[in-house]
């Protein structure tokens, strides 16, 4: 009966993570647009594998980024505390660079961490602030089940990217692992980790332990009673 009750719970939780953006994309925000062109011209550069190519030349060209190296992004919340994430972008370059993208035009200032479970996760980076939204495009996901090699175990402090039931349908939602348990190693294989907390494990304990209310669109208690924002993220490496 434990078993059983156990693997509910992990179902629901994965189900949460492709729920909670399943539109996401649907809406625009123009903090990431840049000079990387439309949503077409990204599409086809994807389509051509171009993407990492793209993004890593305008970003070392206009932001002095050296993805030889694992970037450092540190997440500032507007009560003051921070957290330090190394980015590896030998393990996931698509989505390190689109990560590293955003933070560079500002997406994520005074966005919020929308879905909040204590021994799960903490997501976050949805302009819409409900799970819905994204950035102006979508990235391939970096991960076994979509054919791509990924060595990053999802455990506590590892950032991920949030999804839809598409595996290439990745934009600017992210979340962070709270824990180290069966939920949260069972995202292994089905979801693009790209990075872990480096400083501020403290700080992730103090948000995963938010209070939360019932989310009455998704039918989960994971909706923070007040709103966690974060009031910038800065690339420090």
């Amino acid at each position: 009966m434990k078993k059983f009750l156990s693997t509910i719970l992990i179902l629901a939780c994965l189900m949460g993570l492709l729920i909670g953006c399943k539109d996401s994309g649907s809406t625009t925000s123009g903090s990431g647009s840049g000079d990387s062109g439309s949503d077409t011209d990204i599409a086809e550069y994807m389509n051509k594998g171009y993407y990492d190519t793209l993004m890593s030349d305008h970003l070392e060209k206009y932001f002095q980024v050296d993805f030889s190296k694992n970037v450092k992004v540190r997440i500032v919340l507007s009560g003051g505390d921070s957290m330090v994430l190394e980015l590896y972008p030998d393990i996931a370059p698509i989505t390190v660079r689109n990560f590293v993208y955003l933070v560079s035009y500002s997406f994520y200032e005074n966005l919020t961490f929308h879905r909040i479970i204590q021994d799960f996760m903490i997501q976050g980076g949805d302009p819409n602030g409900d799970g819905t939204g994204g950035s102006e495009y979508k990235i391939k996901g970096e991960f076994i089940e979509n054919g791509v090699e990924n060595t990053l175990k999802h455990e506590k402090g590892v950032i991920s990217m949030a999804r839809a039931k598409d595996n290439n349908s990745a934009s600017s939602q992210f979340f962070i692992c709270t824990a180290t348990n069966e939920t949260v190693s069972n995202l292994d294989g089905k979801y693009a980790a790209f990075g872990k907390v480096v400083e501020g494990m403290d700080i992730l304990d103090k948000l995963a332990a938010t209070p939360v209310g019932m989310n009455y669109t998704t039918g989960e208690v994971s909706k923070p009673t007040e709103n966690v924002v974060i009031e910038r993220m800065e690339i420090i490496d």
